[in-house]
């Protein structure tokens, strides 16, 4: 007997392929965003992250993709970095077309465009080298990672990151910027926990897929970070006042 398709439930590769540009139509219709569900996700990824993931197991039983279709996640986290950019340069920024230009990159090249590098080499990097192996006689469906998911756990893992390195050292930023050895060692020890979250998230959100395996290779970078933060301390390297020297130096 041939295969066949049901009439009434789009093939997988179809569906899969049409959530793209249906994410892309649903940003400029903000009517149709959960905002409240997406500041819940917001809270709970900067305490118990674990919970999130939890309900990405249940987006996928009831809607069978893993990858949210609400932008509302990237249009506010876009935004709350846009504000965060520009109480930047109200402070340390004295030109008005620089620190446009700052807000900008900020937005679509530390967020978008390397959340896309990040996404696509996690997305090749899982599909590729994770996938558990099924057996050739077996009948279960293979599965892959979306693009859209890879990109989902950047932008989950990426707002922590944002709420350490944007909203807190920018209040702490006149102790972080002084001189002396304890402004370095704070400054490396927010970069050293805010990075290392990053990466725990990061785990998480590939973890929680079942036909992964050997997921524990994206908590790697957290050790890297560990071991090289005591070495730049002893070497006086003050990453905020080297970050903030490079956009308003």
């Amino acid at each position: 007997m041939l295969p066949t398709v049901s009439r009434g439930r789009p093939p997988s590769t179809y569906r899969h392929n049409s959530l793209f540009p249906q994410y892309l139509r649903r940003i400029i219709k903000w009517q149709q965003m959960d905002i409240e569900y997406t500041f819940w996700q917001m809270l709970h990824l900067c305490t118990s992250p674990k919970v999130v993931y939890q309900h990405t197991k249940y987006h996928k039983q009831t809607k069978n993709q893993w990858a949210r279709d609400d932008p509302a996640f990237v249009v506010i986290c876009s935004f709350l970095l846009a504000v965060a950019a520009s109480a930047y340069c109200a402070a340390y920024d004295k030109g008005m077309a620089h620190a446009g230009f700052t807000v900008i990159s900020v937005v679509v090249v530390h967020f978008l465009l390397i959340g896309f590098l990040l996404a696509t080499c996690c997305w090749f990097l899982t599909n590729n080298y994770l996938r558990e192996e099924t057996s050739s006689n077996s009948h279960a469906v293979e599965q892959h990672v979306e693009w859209l998911y890879a990109f989902d756990v950047h932008c989950n893992s990426f707002f922590p990151l944002f709420v350490a390195l944007y909203v807190i050292q920018y209040f702490l930023s006149p102790l972080l910027l002084a001189h002396g050895f304890v402004p370095v060692l704070l400054s490396n020890l927010l970069f050293t926990v805010a990075l290392s979250y990053y990466h725990y998230l990061n785990f998480l959100g590939y973890d929680v897929l079942p036909f992964l395996d050997k997921t524990t290779f994206f908590l790697y970078p957290i050790g890297f970070i560990i071991i090289l933060s005591p070495f730049l301390v002893l070497a006086g390297f003050n990453p905020t006042r080297h970050v903030l020297n490079f956009y308003f130096g």
